[in-house]
């Protein structure tokens, strides 16, 4: 059976990918929860001396969500809970949480939970808060991969170093059924969806990241990935400073050198995408979609996200039937 949503549901198989040229090691991945651990690291560290406790925190199976369940069911209220980031499910994954000093005690009491461990405890004179992220650590083991796997990840691995890694947005935008943009399209044609308005602004936030998905989808395709052209908007990546392209030419020579990236929109209010070059691969995928920018108005206020992310510390290391990728990128990718 067509599934006549296709083109609306998230697939990484449609995304291409800029190593595509490049043998992959084949193998297997997440074969167990322990083989996807990620490490936050946050853009500060608690002083030990403050109003609000802090613990780092080791959980399997287990949302970022579920940790915050977790405190309120020991009555700790929603709002008092600050954390830097969400986490996936099915993996290892350590990430700080604060409380007021006064829930100390029930913090620490995560020991006590199913899949989760409290490595660390301190204190500090803030309240975490979503954005006190400076990256993300990653070990990935590959099972079972060719047996000239060293090599081929080598290469892979050069690549990436030398021309960024596309910030795609995940799967998990897209919600448990892959639907939140075809409930997104529903709202915008005026019919009736079910889910209240924060639900709402979750499908509104997947048409958003859909539309920037095959935005950069379509820039590879065409050759642009690293390149800067006529209309575009660029970012700085040491200093996150954003500008309008003047210059395309020498712009692309910048960018060439990771020095910046191109910038693609996330359609909004304040947000209605680039003009000239630029624009005109946008207005594809507006067309792609049957949608105008101004049908995108009301979707959010709007904003901009970074086509590529730099990988840093790349390391390989074999293990008994296969091997160990670790990497970091930063926050928000």
């Amino acid at each position: 059976m067509i599934d006549e949503h296709q083109d609306l549901r998230f697939d990484w198989s449609v995304l291409p990918a800029v190593t595509s040229s490049l043998p992959g090691t084949a193998g297997k991945t997440r074969t167990c929860i322990e083989d996807f651990v990620v490490t936050e690291i946050p853009n500060f560290h608690p002083t030990g001396a403050g109003l609000h406790a802090y613990a780092f925190v080791e959980k399997q199976g287990l949302t970022t969500h579920d940790v915050v369940s977790a405190l309120r069911d020991r009555g700790v209220g929603f709002n008092d809970v600050g954390f830097a980031g969400q986490k996936d499910k099915q993996a290892v994954t350590r990430q700080w949480f604060s409380v007021p000093e006064r829930f100390a005690a029930e913090l620490e009491s995560l020991d006590e939970v199913d899949g989760v461990r409290v490595l660390e405890t301190s204190r500090h004179v803030t309240k975490l808060a979503t954005g006190h992220l400076k990256s993300n650590r990653f070990e990935i083991t590959v099972r079972e991969p060719v047996p000239e796997w060293q090599s081929r990840a080598e290469a892979v691995i050069a690549e990436l170093e030398s021309g960024g890694l596309p910030n795609y947005f995940g799967p998990q935008r897209f919600g448990r059924f892959n639907s939140n943009v075809i409930d997104a399209l529903r709202l915008l044609r005026g019919e009736r969806v079910p889910g209240g308005r924060g639900l709402h602004r979750f499908f509104m936030s997947a048409l958003q990241s859909h539309l920037f998905n095959w935005n950069l989808k379509r820039r590879i395709e065409l050759g642009h990935y690293t390149e800067i052209v006529s209309g575009d908007r660029a970012q700085k990546h040491d200093t996150g400073g954003m500008f309008v392209v003047d210059d395309a030419g020498l712009e692309t020579l910048r960018s060439q050198r990771l020095e910046i990236s191109a910038v693609l929109p996330l359609y909004g209010r304040k947000v209605r995408g680039n003009g000239a070059d630029a624009g005109a691969i946008e207005q594809e995928t507006l067309d792609h979609f049957s949608l105008t920018r101004a049908d995108l108005r009301g979707v959010a206020r709007g904003n901009w996200r970074i086509s590529r992310v730099l990988v840093s510390d790349i390391a390989l290391t074999p293990v008994d039937d296969g091997y160990l990728v670790s990497f970091t990128l930063p926050s928000g990718s």
